[in-house]
């Protein structure tokens, strides 16, 4: 199970209390009649903690928290995207509570910047059942809302690799109006879009695509990688922080935003 971003911030909290409690993992686990591998999981976020075990924590560790509570109902309540059955490795939860987004994609167009037409042409590549289709398309659709909301709004920057824009998915005239899309989405005041131009080579993200999230409220920042059979969420400040240098180094790599731009307006042309 893929802990969702409210789980994982309720784990950290409910670590945070074991250890300002002075316990090891062993001894919370044997005061709290549970195995060490069970509440090991509960502190990662891999299993659910409800409000009764919340209480057990507070009466041992002798530390009250009046928002613990309202945590664990949080953690516990189903996200939106549930309703559509989607198996997302555990992101849609983390950028629904995001503030800023910092992706980098080597082989297609990043999600909330697609239009409906090029998500479909991917969801049929993937052989998805036609109803499980309209479900991704709607929560993709409803996830792009982000971008121009006014009381929490979705900062985007996105590095694109230039292989992305002349991939044709669904076709030259589906790609063409992805093309124009991504133009008009560049427009928006929370995105900003940069491509890695074909002439410019190899560059240093030639290892692969990722995503960096930011959150408000100062909840730390994730790493996220998807790979063939899931993903990896990744907290660890020190693989953080090289994952923000590289994207700090694809941007140099990249073409400006303006210059990135008039390339996919060429690249549209041409189609």
């Amino acid at each position: 199970m893929t802990p969702t971003f409210r789980r994982r911030r309720l784990a950290r909290r409910l670590r945070q209390m074991r250890e300002q409690a002075g316990l090891t993992l062993a001894e919370a686990a044997l005061r709290l009649d549970k195995t060490r591998s069970s509440l090991g999981r509960v502190e990662t976020g891999q299993s659910r903690a409800d409000v009764h075990l919340a209480r057990s924590m507070m009466d041992f560790y002798d530390i009250y928290d009046p928002e613990l509570l309202d945590l664990v109902r949080e953690a516990n309540r189903p996200g939106w995207w549930t309703k559509y059955n989607i198996d997302d490795r555990g992101y849609i939860s983390t950028e629904t509570e995001a503030s800023t987004v910092y992706e980098f994609s080597l082989i297609q167009i990043p999600g909330l910047l697609q239009t409906e037409a090029y998500m479909r042409a991917l969801f049929a590549a993937h052989r998805l059942p036609a109803d499980q289709v309209e479900n991704e398309v709607i929560a993709r659709l409803m996830r792009q809302g982000r971008l121009e909301d006014e009381e929490f709004p979705l900062e985007l920057t996105a590095i694109i690799d230039e292989a992305a824009l002349r991939k044709l998915v669904g076709g030259a005239e589906v790609m063409r109006a992805q093309l124009r899309h991504l133009v008009e989405c560049a427009e928006l005041p929370t995105v900003s879009i940069q491509v890695l131009s074909d002439a410019a080579g190899a560059h240093t993200g030639t290892s692969g695509a990722y995503i960096v999230l930011s959150f408000p409220d100062g909840d730390p920042a994730l790493l996220y990688v998807a790979h063939v059979t899931g993903a990896l969420h990744i907290e660890k400040p020190e693989e953080l922080d090289q994952a923000r240098l590289m994207f700090d180094q694809l941007r140099s790599e990249a073409l400006s935003p303006n210059e990135s731009v008039a390339l996919i307006e060429r690249l549209a042309g041409e189609l």
